[in-house]
């Protein structure tokens, strides 16, 4: 059994004066959520084996802002075919990934990793999950899939389930979409 954590980094600095998008900060929405999130998963006793990541400063930063909820630091590996990468190249790089445990976390952007669970896991009507998040994989939100196969190569569409989707708003109101 593998499980696969989906991260998607913390809500943008669009106001930033940065010349590329990789550059591109967290804003102190994105720390908060991010930081709740961290908290929660330690809450739930959620593990990491292995933490994949974008090496995009939003994600570098929402992932420190995490480990500041969580409690300990995971050093990921940076992995730089993950920043912007589509639901394939994700695939690609889990598939790829050594043997060195049963569960693993990746930060990154969309829609890449909303593509990638769309992919993953197949449509069944009444299933509220998967359909909140095809409506929205907002930023800062954890979704949990679950694949019964011994190998992260063995892992391909349609063969995970969708156990968990946690969005920031659902844990505080307060970090939901703004209403102006």
């Amino acid at each position: 059994m593998k499980t696969l954590y989906l991260f998607r980094h913390g809500k943008s600095g669009w106001d930033s004066a940065v010349s590329r998008d990789f550059d591109r900060p967290i804003n102190e929405r994105g720390i908060l959520g991010s930081r709740l999130m961290g908290r929660h998963c330690a809450e739930l006793g959620l593990e990491f084996s292995t933490v994949l990541s974008s090496p995009a400063i939003r994600c570098v930063e929402t992932l420190d802002a995490f480990w500041e909820g969580y409690g300990r630091i995971l050093h990921p590996v940076w992995d730089r075919k993950v920043y912007l990468a589509s639901g394939d190249t994700l695939l690609d790089v889990i598939n790829a990934h050594a043997e060195d445990g049963d569960t693993m976390l990746v930060c990154g952007h969309n829609p890449g990793l909303e593509d990638l669970v769309l992919d993953l896991v197949p449509p069944v009507k009444g299933d509220a999950l998967r359909d909140e998040l095809e409506e929205k994989f907002p930023t800062a939100a954890i979704a949990e899939l679950h694949f019964d196969v011994a190998h992260w190569a063995d892992i391909s569409s349609k063969s995970g389930t969708l156990a968990r989707f946690i969005r920031p708003r659902d844990l505080d109101p307060e970090l939901g979409p703004q209403m102006d």
